[in-house]
């Protein structure tokens, strides 16, 4: 079985760029199996086909707008995923529908479609996450890292790599 964790947003728009920064910090500090690949999709749509094509199992990490506290950690699964995109907080998201419209008509979607995202506090033009969404990134990693867990994956922290503190974007969104 393949594993794809595909993170999604536009770093350019404060929360809207926590589904790359969660995939940044779990390939900084942890390392996965062969099977499992960490993937920055950014603000990619349809040309993230080639990598969801062999895939049995696709996880996306994403900013969910869903009327919920900013900071809530969410799981949505199955048919649901392709709809929360449809509810668009930022454009790259019609690439990511038009991307699951695409894959499902051309056989190529994976069998199981999971997407974990953070509420967010604010997308707008900027950089660096909100406190709230900051606040709630490793339980975020968590969840994903369980997911993967319950699939028989598991990853090895990288000696030395402690969470949150030294990675390349914390500096960088300051």
């Amino acid at each position: 079985m393949g594993v794809l964790v595909l993170g999604v947003g536009n770093v350019l728009m404060r929360d809207e760029a926590l589904g790359v920064r969660a995939v940044e910090e779990m390939g900084r500090r942890f390392r996965f199996p062969e099977d499992v690949e960490l993937l920055d999709g950014g603000t990619s749509g349809i040309e993230l086909l080639s990598y969801i094509r062999d895939k049995d199992y696709l996880i996306v990490v994403d900013a969910v707008k869903g009327g919920n506290p900013p900071g809530t950690v969410v799981r949505i699964e199955g048919e649901d995923v392709p709809a929360k995109f449809m509810t668009r907080i930022s454009p790259h998201q019609l690439g990511i529908s038009d991307l699951l419209a695409t894959a499902t008509i051309s056989g190529h979607l994976p069998g199981k479609i999971v997407l974990f995202g953070i509420e967010p506090k604010t997308v707008e033009l900027g950089l660096g996450l909100s406190d709230e969404v900051k606040a709630s990134l490793e339980r975020l990693i968590e969840v994903v890292l369980k997911e993967l867990r319950e699939l028989g994956y598991t990853a090895e922290i990288i000696p030395g790599e402690v969470p949150g503190s030294g990675s390349r974007w914390e500096a960088r969104d300051r």
